[in-house]
């Protein structure tokens, strides 16, 4: 390992990242709080805003992946769609297997000028996640129970608030509503083999109501589906952890452009539609198993400077008064002094070590347990 590589891998580097991420992801969400005024006044204006404050929080994150780890993302779409990407409003369908997937999709939405904007169909407990779930609360983003009867009017209520929003956004959906396992996908087959539904090799069985009712809520203002498979090569598996530590990986994204006129209105029939395009991107996965490439023109979107120059601006107003205080608390010679320090680096820590742990896989959903086979439906 060379110099680089082992500063990249050493516990305090990652220690200064996670405390300016925190410190000034509080700070936003304080600013965030503030910024409710505005909603009654000029709802607009208090979108732009948290649009611009989304940024400087998952923009970090970003850095982390494009400038720390130097994980770089190829995108094989055709040409005449390439150029529609950042102009428009469109609804992302992403395969969901790896601890970083939603981090490409970050970072591809910061290549194209739409990361502090984008939007994703999450799970309701992320909303109680200091920092991230907070700052998703602020810029509208649709949380859901997973208990139909339960989502059905307030995910739909939630989309219809985002017709009139006034940034172009992505909307990204993991139809298969968690990440891959072995253990998982052979529950999903079972059910898929119940339901009468074709075998899926490489994804789980698409959950198909939550994906209809986006495209019946957002027809009218979102003239786009995205079907994005996602792969990494040399049949990597990356994690969080291993971003921190600067390892660096290469994804291969598939991304095709679907019209929304050629998505069926009816329920049923949209429900079909989805289930066929999840064979279709089995069949893609497959294919890129076998020779290590998808179709279409391979095209690397140029990574832009903003997420590194806002981590360097907080950075920089946070990390001085951090290590005066430091000094001044090893210094004072104090055992009680010391002991706080050791108690807060060891919080630290832990803090560390549970902001990665909520990306680990095998600590996602409860899905493919025995007791949730039961709940398992569209």
């Amino acid at each position: 390992m060379d110099l680089v590589g082992l500063l990249k891998s050493q516990f305090l580097c990652h220690l200064v990242f996670c405390y300016v991420f925190i410190a000034s992801g509080l700070i936003i969400n304080a600013t965030q709080l503030c910024t409710l005024v505005l909603w009654p006044i000029n709802k607009q204006l208090f979108r732009k805003i948290n649009c611009r404050l989304s940024y400087c929080v998952s923009s970090q994150l970003v850095m982390l992946l494009e400038w720390w780890s130097g994980t770089e993302c190829t995108i094989y779409t055709d040409p005449r769609a390439f150029s529609k990407y950042g102009t428009e409003n469109a609804i992302v369908v992403l395969n969901h297997k790896f601890e970083i997937d939603f981090l490409c999709g970050w970072s591809l939405a910061e290549r194209f000028g739409i990361l502090g904007n984008s939007k994703v169909l999450a799970k309701k407990e992320l909303s109680y996640v200091p920092i991230i779930g907070w700052m998703w609360y602020f810029t509208e983003m649709i949380f859901c129970t997973r208990k139909w009867e339960q989502d059905r009017e307030t995910v739909a209520r939630s989309l219809l608030h985002l017709r009139d929003y006034p940034e172009k956004y992505l909307f990204l959906i993991h139809c298969e509503g968690t990440r891959f396992t072995e253990k998982k996908h052979q529950i999903s087959m079972q059910v898929a083999q119940a339901k009468g539904l074709p075998s899926l090799k490489h994804h789980l069985l698409p959950r198909t109501k939550g994906f209809a009712i986006t495209v019946r809520c957002l027809r009218d203002v979102v003239p786009a589906v995205y079907d994005c498979t996602l792969n990494f090569r040399n049949n990597e598996n990356p994690t969080l952890l291993g971003v921190l530590n600067g390892k660096k990986y290469h994804a291969d994204c598939y991304v095709r452009r679907i019209p929304m006129e050629d998505i069926p209105e009816d329920e049923d029939k949209c429900s079909a539609w989805l289930h066929k395009l999840y064979q279709e991107k089995d069949a893609f996965q497959e294919e890129y198993y076998r020779t290590g490439v998808f179709p279409e023109t391979p095209r690397v979107p140029p990574r832009r400077p903003w997420a590194l120059l806002n981590w360097l601006f907080w950075a920089s107003l946070l990390l001085y008064p951090f290590f005066q205080f430091l000094v001044s608390m090893v210094s004072s010679g104090s055992s009680v002094t010391l002991a706080t320090f050791i108690l807060v680096f060891c919080m630290a820590s832990m803090g560390v070590r549970w902001m990665i742990g909520v990306t680990e896989i095998d600590k996602g959903s409860a899905y493919g347990n025995i007791d949730n086979k039961q709940k398992q439906s569209d």
